[in-house]
């Protein structure tokens, strides 16, 4: 029978790209001209002390300030960050997660003040503590509390802002810390149960509610550059989502049911030699989620093809939204059914990769659920990252530039002075000068109040939202309302994932290196020793893992005791380790401070003689001024043969406590 597959064309998804930086004031400018550009959603970039809840005068937020992302100290800095934008109009996104309650909370402060109606904001608050936990790093308090946070925020937005999705379970960051599909797909789709079950016996939603809570749920995802294993990953992800919805929680509107999603594509093997491909690979992902109808994006952010370089101008987000309109606007995509449907190969291989997500989760459920497995989840996703490595080491993964056709033509778009955007040291000052002020003029007796009622709720188990929105409107800042909650909850530090040796036999460079550990460990009278610090708010942990996970595995006692350390913390490490070699690992682009912090900290305690080496994102310049300050090596992506970063360690101790001590 002659049938039409063709039909007048659907809505495209949001434009999106992840946006902010130095300053309220200076993020709003980038936001409105990104908008006057075509882009049709907002999503906020927060610094580190922001999504950690520090205010910016506390210790670890020395050189973090503004640098990631946009500082939101108080409700002061959220008029300035929305500032000529309706927020009735907006869709906005915030990636936040230990304090996705407050930053909510500050937003709809502001509508209240503006006198907007709450029920018409839309927008998405990340809110995913597990991934946090897993490989992010931006968590504060334990497991329990951060399920009972968000459950809070589940139960409290579908009656009062009914359009915003109050928890967007994140699986993006599950595949830069190595996951494997079926991996992104069953933590992903555990962490949404957790939240599920955890919101079902609060009680605070009533059964005949559940539904609307369910449909509510939204999810944030990677796509790599492994086209046809990621559309269907999409694919398998929209059939295991229904498949839970149906079977365990008994929903049946097929609204509630569907499985709804933003995606920024992955900045995992965006590449620092040869950055132009990054252009390439960037679209080819981007079809991956938007190619197939039955699994297409409702929200699709790119990164810009410089990432892995640093910082992106407003030009490099252009660039990468023109890609987005190009394929919505002048292509027939959004004209056609689902290409896909009745293909052997995609329908196989969803399958495929069902079955597979169906076993990790039913081992999960085993285990206790997503909360009561992260050690063993971290665990596994350390020893994935570990295997892809070593692939694109031993040439098994190609990564063009990278391993293979590495011979090039200088990138006239990758040179010079202004290639990436920096931020002026100075605004970290203005910042702290800003929050002193902001509290020099509130009313400290109603502050005292609110936060007193905001602890108070968080001991009674009372909902956590409408306290916070007091707190908001009271002029309590960022830092003063994560006190309040860490005072209550306490804090957490998660696994690191690596305890566990992996023993490598036969693998040449690796035992030559081991051999070296050996010989130089009996010269010095003692285990060669490596400590590894990540200085600072930096939560990126994944490079870090992998150089202490080798290290170990060549016979180094390496310690490495996770992230969030102060500079003192970090020399203490060294100190009471007898370091022989001290490695600080940083992609915050904080390196210059961080480092010379660092640096100061270890004379202080008598370990100026300890050489340091360091790894990130660093600029060229940055590098020299690294080297100028007395750091032995400096390691960027590009540096991706870590055994050999090992061999580098190695010749520095020797050279520092053997030929030259």
């Amino acid at each position: 029978m002659d049938k039409t597959y063709q039909h007048a064309p659907d809505r495209p998804w949001i434009f999106r790209t992840y946006a902010g930086h130095s300053t309220a004031t200076k993020s709003n400018e980038l936001y409105r001209g990104n908008l006057a550009k075509g882009q049709t959603g907002l999503s906020i970039a927060f610094d580190l002390p922001t999504q950690t809840a520090y205010d910016a005068d506390h210790i670890l937020s020395k050189g973090e300030v503004g640098k990631v992302g946009v500082p939101v100290k108080h409700l002061g800095d959220m008029r300035l960050l929305f500032d000529q934008l309706p927020l009735e109009e907006m869709n906005t996104s915030m990636t936040i997660n230990a304090p996705a309650a407050w930053m909510l909370a500050l937003y709809v402060a502001l509508a209240d003040e503006r006198g907007d109606d709450r029920t018409k904001l839309r927008g998405t608050t990340q809110n995913d503590i597990v991934k946090e936990y897993l490989s992010r790093g931006t968590y504060v308090f334990p497991p329990e509390p951060s399920l009972r946070l968000i459950s809070d925020m589940v139960s409290w937005c579908y009656t009062e802002v009914p359009k915003w999705n109050p928890m967007n379970v994140c699986s993006y960051h599950l595949q830069e810390a190595g996951a494997t599909p079926e991996q992104e797909l069953a933590y992903a789709l555990a962490t949404a149960i957790s939240v599920l079950d955890t919101v079902k016996a609060g009680g605070q939603v009533p059964e005949s509610d559940f539904e609307t809570v369910f449909g509510r749920i939204s999810f944030f995802v990677n796509a790599g550059v492994r086209f046809v294993t990621e559309l269907c990953k999409m694919r398998a992800f929209v059939e295991l989502w229904e498949e839970i919805g149906r079977e365990r929680y008994g929903v049946t509107s097929p609204k509630a049911l569907l499985f709804r999603y933003g995606v920024q594509v992955n900045s995992l093997g965006l590449t620092e030699p040869q950055p132009e491909n990054n252009v390439y690979r960037i679209l080819i992902e981007a079809m991956a989620v938007t190619l197939s109808k039955k699994a297409r994006c409702r929200a699709l952010q790119l990164p810009a093809w410089n990432e892995a370089l640093g910082l992106p101008r407003p030009w490099d987000q252009q660039w990468s939204l023109r890609l987005q309109q190009i394929l919505a606007y002048e292509t027939d995509l959004l004209e056609y059914e689902d290409i896909f449907d009745g293909s052997h190969v995609i329908e196989s291989k969803t399958e495929e990769l069902k079955a597979l997500a169906r076993d990790a989760l039913a081992d999960l459920d085993a285990r206790g659920g997503a909360t009561q497995s992260i050690d063993y989840m971290k665990e596994s996703l350390v020893g994935a990252h570990i295997n892809r490595i070593k692939a694109i080491e031993s040439g098994d993964l190609t990564v063009v530039g990278v391993n293979r056709y590495t011979e090039t033509e200088t990138s006239p778009l990758a040179g010079g002075d202004g290639s990436i955007q920096t931020v002026d040291p100075a605004e970290e000052s203005a910042q702290v000068r800003d929050l002193k002020e902001w509290r020099s003029k509130r009313d400290a007796s109603a502050v005292d109040e609110a936060l007193a009622a905001l602890k108070q709720a968080a001991q009674d188990g009372t909902n956590i939202m409408e306290p916070s929105i007091a707190c908001a409107k009271a002029g309590v800042t960022t830092g003063e309302w994560g006190t309040a909650m860490r005072e209550i909850f306490g804090e957490f530090r998660a696994p690191t994932g690596v305890a566990m040796v992996i023993k490598t036999e036969g693998e040449e460079d690796a035992v030559a290196v081991r051999k070296e550990v050996e010989r130089v460990s009996e010269a010095l009278g003692r285990q060669l020793t490596y400590v590894l610090g990540k200085p600072g708010l930096d939560g990126h942990s994944n490079g870090a893992e992998q150089i202490a996970a080798r290290g170990r595995e060549v016979g180094m006692n390496v310690v490495y005791e996770g992230i969030r350390f102060t500079p003192s913390e970090i020399a203490a490490q060294a100190k009471e380790n007898n370091a022989h070699v001290v490695g600080l690992s940083i992609l915050s682009g904080s390196h210059l401070d961080l480092v010379r912090e660092t640096i100061a900290e270890l004379r202080a305690v008598g370990l100026g003689d300890v050489p340091v080496v360091v790894g990130g994102i660093i600029p060229l310049e940055d590098s020299r001024a690294l080297r100028q300050m007395g750091i032995a090596r400096v390691y960027t992506p590009k540096d991706f043969k870590i055994t050999e970063i090992m061999g580098d360690v190695v010749g520095i101790v020797e050279k520092a406590w053997l030929v030259e001590g």
